[in-house]
C-alpha cells in the first residue's frame, strides 16, 4: 500500500468506507452491535418514535460503533507495535476495551428508557385485547 500525505475528498470517503468494512468484516462485536442497532431501528420505526427520540438512539448507535472502531485502531496498533507479550500493551487493550463496555451499557440504558415504555405499552394493549 502506498501512503499519500494528501488525496482528494473521494480518497478520503473510500478509506473511511474501507475501514468501517474491516471493522464489519473482522470485528465479532461490531458486527453485534451492527445488528442489535439494525433491531433497535426497526423496533424505534415501528414503534413510531419522536424525532428527539430518535437523536438519542442514533447517537447511542453512533457512539458505541465510533468506540468499536477506535478500540479496533488501538488493538491493530499495539498489536504492530508490540509484538511480543507486555503488560502495559495489555492494559492498553484492556482500558480501550472497557470504555467500549461503558458506551454499550449507556446505549442500552438509553435503549432502554426510550423503547421499553412504548413497547410495553403495545405488548400490554395485545394482551388485553
Amino acid at each position: 500500500m502506498r501512503w499519500h500525505r494528501h488525496g482528494t475528498l473521494l480518497d478520503s470517503f473510500r478509506h473511511a468506507f474501507h475501514g468501517l468494512a474491516y471493522v464489519v468484516r473482522f470485528e465479532r462485536n461490531a458486527r453485534i452491535h451492527l445488528t442489535v442497532s439494525l433491531l433497535v431501528v426497526c423496533l424505534g420505526a415501528w414503534l413510531r418514535l419522536s424525532r428527539i427520540e430518535w437523536v438519542f438512539i442514533i447517537m447511542a448507535i453512533a457512539l458505541v460503533f465510533a468506540g468499536e472502531m477506535l478500540n479496533t485502531v488501538v488493538e491493530v496498533v499495539i498489536d504492530i507495535v508490540t509484538p511480543h507479550q507486555n503488560n502495559l500493551a495489555k492494559y492498553a487493550k484492556d482500558v480501550a476495551a472497557g470504555a467500549i463496555l461503558i458506551a454499550a451499557i449507556a446505549a442500552a440504558a438509553t435503549g432502554l428508557i426510550i423503547l421499553g415504555p412504548p413497547l410495553w405499552e403495545r405488548i400490554s394493549a395485545a394482551w388485553t385485547g
